[in-house]
Formats: structure tokens, C-alpha cells, sequence
């Protein structure tokens, strides 16, 4: 009995071996190919323990149902999606649960040029087909190997002049990722000095979870840039696709400054393009943008949103605070690889680390998001609207509303009975005094 909840809004995900199975994904395979009529699928995986058996089982449901398969072998998401774009191939399969804990495994599918299959663009559809178990006859089709790392790094090094990276002390967290195999075949090819953590791939995550976006997974490298003496810290997620920074104090930066860095980057090279942004991102991002001569725009949270926003106006980076970076060159896919390098281009021209860089622009508070179990949440949302009617209100994604000094985002989550919620104020106490009242409201 193949359970319907690993069927995601983006992607498939579950716990192996009960939800995850050999038989989940030969039947992902074969639905792909049925729904989608592709001659061909490109599939790469990443190094957890289950990824080897999860990526067989998928390719032979590939080719049961007429299709060839190119197995990519271990690659990182981001090397998945510039596999897809630049090479033509009609679809992609990672197989990968991205930042999730050592139990899990999943898969992101994508279509021709990196376009993400969500649920609404066709992932309910391959859930009826792999539910339904009945699939029509077809001649088989082959199986290929292609190794696309050295590609991948060339395109990642055209977003940058190689010739202007200082020599950075750069410490990074791979967390036994696929950043492990990936950052040196770049960092070869560039003058700085590298500090690797856990560069070693291990699906068991023997040191700590590949999710960076929880602060007490970042503890080892923020003590490595200390002990070290570096310039800055990157931290990627298990798939690679996802990066964060710390700065030379050690301190966190947000994606949404990440964000404004690359913004005032890619602006130089690029003037008056569009930029996107997602509303959970600090008012400073749009004020960065404007300030370097590009045009924000405000976007829904989430990765389909915010790629069909850039394809739609032809945006040229689109950031969120959750450590995703899209890039147009890039077939509107992300890559924190890529951001990484832009940021490492911006603080080599401007001689700064990245502290000294965000000090005049990341003046504001915010309180990173916090979640709450809520019972009726659309009564929820309307005791909140109302308590706060004086205010600027917009309902782009949940609600945010908006004062000259501070503002708040409140948000259902997609798959849990949870309010998310966001706050950013000019000051400590105000960001403090309007944090508790938001939350009275909503816990109460």
C-alpha cells in the first residue's frame, strides 16, 4: 500500500523504508514517462543511503515504459537542473530529501529547462498514475552515463570573473553533503583558501543535519571562522542547492541579505533589470535593489511562484530568505553555489567581508519565523486582521501588514495546521512589543 502523503506540494517525500520505497519509485518512473511523453529522463542522486537502490529502482521504471534514462550519478540538485537545461532534456528526477533528517528520501522532478513539476503543474497527476499501479506495455528503453560536473562548474563561473577573487579565507559546511563534491572542483579553479567541514559524503550525517536554515546546525562553522580567523562562512543543505553564510564575526546572515548582496552585484553588470524577492524578506532587500538601479518585485514564498514570476518578467534573481537563489542564466533554477560566487565577486571588487559590507544596510530586526499549531486558522487570520485594521493589509500570501516602523507577515503553512509568522521592526524593543501582540492573538 503505497501511502498518498509522500505526495508533496513540490516534490515526493517520506521515511524509508516504509513510505519510501523500491516500488514507490520503479512507479515514479513509470508515471513520469506516461504523463510527460518523454523520450528521455536525466537522473541524478545525491549520497544518502537509500539514493543508490531509490535511483535503480526509478531508472527501470523509466525505461519499462519506453524511455531512456541518463544516470547522472551523485550530483547535486542544483547540477541536476543545469544537466536538464543545457543538455535538452525533456525531464529530470533528483533523487534527494534535501534537508531532512537521515531517515527520509524523496524526489524533485523537473521538465524541460528546469521547469519545477508541482502539484498544480502535474504532480497530481503522477500520484493518480503511480496510485493506480496500471500502466500500458512498452518497449524498453536504455540507459546512458554522463558526468556533468566539470560542465556545471564552468557555467557557474560565468557568473563571475574568476580573475577578480581576492584570496578569501572561505570556511564552508557541506554537512556530508553534495556540497562535498561539488565546492572543490570549484574552489580549484579560484585563489581562495578553503576551510572544509564534513566535505566527506555520508547519508548518516554523522556530525549534524544538513539543514543550515536551523541555526543550531551552523554552531560548527560559526567556530570554525572564529578559530580559523576567515573572511566568511558558507554552509549548504544535504542536495546543495540551498546556502547560507555567516560573516567574518560569525554572525548569521539571512538569505534576504544574501539576496540584497547579489541584487547590488548582478545590478552592476545588469542595470534596471527586474529582481524578486519573497515578502518574508526584510525591507532592506527592495530599498538595495532601488538604491543600485534594478526594479523590485514582491513575490509569494516558494519556488514555483517565484521561478514563474521571473520567466514571466524575465527577472534576472530571485531571492528568498530561506537560502534559495534563482538565476535567469541559469534556467531560472537556483544554485547557492551561484550565489555564493556572486557574493565572493561583490566583496572581492568592493575589498570588504561581508559584516563590513551589510553594516550600513542591515539595520532592522527581525524575529525569524516563528510556528504555531492553530486549530480554526482562517478565524485565526481574521482576529488578527482585526486587531490591526489601522494598518497597511495585503493578502498576496496569508497576510501582511504594514507600518511605517514595523510589519508582519502571518501565513497558513501548505501542508500542517500552522501559522507562520514573521516580524521586522526599526528597533529591539519595538520588534519585542510587537512580537508578543501578534502572538497574544494568535495563541490565545
Amino acid at each position: 500500500m503505497i501511502d498518498p502523503g509522500i505526495f508533496k506540494a513540490y516534490d515526493i517525500r517520506g521515511t524509508v523504508p516504509d513510505q519510501m520505497t523500491e516500488e514507490v519509485a520503479y512507479r515514479v518512473g513509470r508515471a513520469l514517462v506516461l504523463h510527460l511523453a518523454c523520450p528521455v529522463v536525466a537522473v541524478g542522486r545525491d549520497m544518502r543511503l537509500s539514493s543508490p537502490a531509490l535511483a535503480a529502482a526509478l531508472i527501470r521504471g523509466i525505461t519499462d515504459q519506453g524511455a531512456d534514462a541518463v544516470e547522472l550519478g551523485l550530483t547535486s540538485t542544483d547540477q541536476l537542473y543545469f544537466a536538464v537545461g543545457k543538455f535538452g532534456y525533456p525531464a529530470g528526477v533528483m533523487v534527494t530529501a534535501s534537508h531532512n533528517p537521515k531517515e527520509y528520501n524523496g524526489f524533485k522532478i523537473c521538465r524541460e529547462q528546469a521547469i519545477p513539476l508541482s502539484s498544480a503543474e502535474g504532480l497530481d497527476k503522477i500520484k493518480e498514475l503511480v496510485l493506480a499501479g496500471s500502466f500500458p506495455a512498452a518497449s524498453p528503453g536504455r540507459v546512458t552515463q554522463r558526468d556533468t560536473l566539470a560542465e556545471y562548474v564552468d557555467h557557474a563561473l560565468t557568473f563571475i570573473d574568476p580573475a577578480k577573487i581576492k584570496p578569501w579565507r572561505i570556511a564552508v559546511d557541506a554537512g556530508n553533503g553534495m556540497a562535498g563534491q561539488t565546492l572543490p572542483a570549484v574552489f580549484d579553479r579560484l585563489p581562495c583558501q578553503l576551510i572544509p567541514l564534513y566535505f566527506e559524503l555520508d547519508g548518516s550525517f554523522p556530525h549534524h543535519p544538513a539543514s543550515p536554515i536551523e541555526p543550531e546546525n551552523m554552531v560548527d562553522l560559526q567556530r570554525a571562522v572564529r578559530e580559523q580567523a576567515a573572511d566568511l562562512g558558507a554552509a549548504f543543505d544535504g542536495d546543495a542547492d540551498r546556502m547560507f553564510i555567516v560573516d567574518e564575526h560569525a554572525n548569521l546572515i539571512g538569505g534576504d541579505m544574501v539576496t540584497a548582496l547579489v541584487s547590488q552585484n548582478l545590478l552592476r553588470k545588469h542595470p534596471g533589470s527586474i529582481i524578486i524577492y519573497n515578502l518574508i524578506c526584510s525591507r532592506t532587500v527592495p530599498e538595495v535593489i532601488e538604491r543600485n538601479g534594478g526594479i523590485p518585485y514582491r513575490s509569494r514564498v516558494g519556488h514555483s511562484f517565484i521561478k514563474a514570476d521571473m520567466r514571466r518578467l524575465n527577472a534576472i534573481f530571485g531571492g528568498e530568505h530561506s537560502g534559495h537563489f534563482y538565476f535567469r542564466d541559469f534556467w531560472y533554477a537556483d544554485s547557492g553555489l551561484i550565489a555564493l560566487l556572486v557574493t565572493l565577486e561583490l566583496l572581492s571588487e568592493e575589498g570588504k567581508r561581508p559584516g563590513e559590507l551589510l553594516a550600513p544596510l542591515d539595520t532592522r530586526f527581525r524575529s525569524g519565523e516563528i510556528n504555531t499549531r492553530v486549530a480554526d486558522i482562517p478565524a485565526k487570520l481574521a482576529a488578527v486582521t482585526a486587531h490591526f485594521a489601522d494598518g497597511q493589509i495585503d493578502h498576496l500570501d496569508g497576510i501582511t501588514i504594514s507600518y511605517p516602523d514595523w510589519w508582519f507577515n502571518l501565513r497558513p503553512s501548505n501542508t500542517e495546521p500552522l501559522l507562520r509568522l514573521n516580524v521586522e521592526a526599526d528597533t529591539k524593543e519595538l520588534l519585542d512589543r510587537r512580537t508578543a501582540e501578534v502572538l497574544a492573538i494568535i495563541r490565545s
